[in-house]
Parts: structure tokens; C-alpha cells; sequence
């Protein structure tokens, strides 16, 4: 039996994995210097994870065939609105910001809408999400807007919430999101170890404030333009980034593309304005490729 060309340690040089993986050592150095191969330099010499490079491979396998033209992930109505007036032939699928991502990394999806949160206010869980994902060697993020997130509470707020610790304190119902949603991650960040008294569960923001309304719920998260759409309180939190998240191949394909474009229409800024709450500064910037 040949010994194999590289040793059976879980970080090869660069000779050792142009060998795993069969390739020239120049066309190994062509995809570090395109940022297409994972890889960290330690005191000057690249080093590769295995496992790192077989989930690089997996991730290329995993879709020979172009993915639906669907956005899942989180609702917006902003985003909701624009793939109406685009006619890009995107259809939407509001499950989730982590689903979202999911769909995509097994291809059942070309986009996710997400708007993850992280404990650590500092880090951009967005991008973290992404670049940690083993499956996502070939993403991109592109930036649709910020946006207004806070509680909704009942309309004119007759109980007089200032916080959301108040309303936990004070026993108010808080609506629930499925687990891996932003506005669930959120809620769970500014609550922390306090308890709070559940409520229903609903998969959308719209679905949130139409359970407030009927008085099935005290409270919620949500973004500022649903509190404007069916006229509830609004109490701000933060602002965050909605993102959509694609394979590099799916930018290019005619429904994204169509998408885009439409992020450069006046009519898209006004809307943004009419609902309150959005920040387009970002809208159709590449905040993440690899």
C-alpha cells in the first residue's frame, strides 16, 4: 500500500492540501487569492483544516441544479412590496431568519431575508451566521435596509409601557416567535434571564399584530413599519440589518438580478418612507462574498 501524500493531521500546509484535494499548488493559490477556499495564515504559511476543506467540497456538490426562484426566511412588507413591483418572479416564504438560511444551504431557496441578533451587540450576527455556516462556502450578502425594531403593544399603549422590562415585570402576555427567528433572537437578548408570560405564537410580524389586536397578546417584537401598518404602539429597541442572503451563482441569475435593480427605483425609497422605520443607506451593497 502507497502512503498517502499528506499526513493524517487535521491541518495541512499548502503542498499537503493541494494534494487532498488534487489540485496544482497554483491553482490552489489562484482560489486564496480569490478568498473561494478556507484557509487561515499562521506566522506567514497558509494552513487548511481538513474538515474545513471537505464541507468546502460538500457545499459544491450539494446544488447541481439552480435553486427555486423563492425568498424564505424573514417577512418584511418593504421587501414584500418591492418583489410585487419588481415582477422579478421571486416568490416569498416567511418561515424564519435561520430556515431562511437553511433553505438556501440545501438549495430549497435562492435567497434568505434575515435579521439575526447575537447577545454581543457588537458582533454582526448577520455576517456571523453566514460565514460560520459549513455549508455556505460560496456566499453572498447583500444589504437591503435597516430597520426599526421594537415592542408593539396595544394601540395607544393604555397601560403605559416604558420598557420592555416593565412589561415583563407587570405580567403582559409577550407574543412569541418560532426559535431561530430574528425577532425571537431579539426578544431573547433584551430579556435575558428574566421570565416573561407567554402568549401565542406567530410566524410573521403582520401575524403578531393581528393577534395583539384580537387581545390574544399584550406585546411583541416587531419592526416599526408593522406597528404603522395596523396601528399599534410602537416602543423602539434598536436598529438592525435586514440582509438577503444568496449563493454567489443565484446573484447572477435574472430573478435576483431584477430584484436589485429595483432597489434603484424612487418609488422604493418612498415606500421605505411611507412605512417609517427603514434605512436604505446600505440597499444592494455586497456587505459579505466568499
Amino acid at each position: 500500500m502507497h502512503p498517502l501524500p499528506y499526513p493524517s493531521t487535521p491541518y495541512l500546509t499548502t503542498e499537503e492540501a493541494a494534494a487532498y484535494l488534487r489540485l496544482k499548488e497554483r491553482k490552489l493559490y489562484e482560489l486564496l487569492a480569490e478568498g473561494q477556499i478556507p484557509a487561515t495564515k499562521v506566522t506567514g504559511k497558509w494552513l487548511f483544516a481538513r474538515a474545513a476543506l471537505d464541507r468546502w467540497l460538500e457545499a459544491g456538490w450539494s446544488a447541481p441544479t439552480a435553486p427555486p426562484a423563492l425568498i424564505g426566511g424573514s417577512h418584511d412588507p418593504l421587501l414584500e412590496w418591492l418583489v410585487r413591483r419588481a415582477a422579478c418572479g421571486l416568490a416569498l416564504l416567511p418561515e424564519g431568519s435561520q430556515a431562511g438560511l437553511e433553505r438556501v444551504a440545501d438549495s430549497t431557496a435562492m435567497v434568505a431575508a434575515i435579521h439575526l441578533h447575537d447577545p454581543d451587540p457588537e458582533v454582526d450576527a448577520n455576517l456571523a451566521a453566514v460565514a460560520h455556516h459549513p455549508a455556505l462556502a460560496d456566499a453572498v450578502v447583500i444589504g437591503f435596509a435597516g430597520r426599526e425594531a421594537g415592542l408593539v403593544l396595544a394601540p395607544g399603549n393604555p397601560l403605559g409601557i416604558t420598557t420592555v422590562a416593565e412589561a415583563a415585570e407587570r405580567g403582559l402576555r409577550f407574543g412569541q416567535r418560532q426559535p431561530g427567528a430574528g425577532a425571537q433572537r431579539l426578544l431573547e437578548r433584551v430579556i435575558g434571564a428574566q421570565s416573561v408570560a407567554v402568549g401565542g405564537h406567530y410566524p410573521t410580524g403582520g401575524d403578531l399584530a393581528l393577534g395583539l389586536r384580537a387581545g390574544e397578546v399584550d406585546c411583541g417584537i416587531a419592526t416599526r413599519a408593522i406597528a404603522t401598518l395596523h396601528g399599534l404602539s410602537f416602543l423602539p429597541l434598536l436598529w438592525e440589518r435586514f440582509d438577503l442572503v444568496m449563493r454567489r451563482r443565484s446573484y447572477f441569475e435574472p430573478p435576483m438580478q431584477g430584484l436589485i435593480r429595483a432597489l434603484t427605483m424612487p418609488s422604493f425609497a418612498r415606500q421605505a418612507e411611507a412605512f417609517g422605520g427603514y434605512d436604505l443607506s446600505a440597499a444592494g451593497s455586497v456587505r459579505f462574498n466568499r
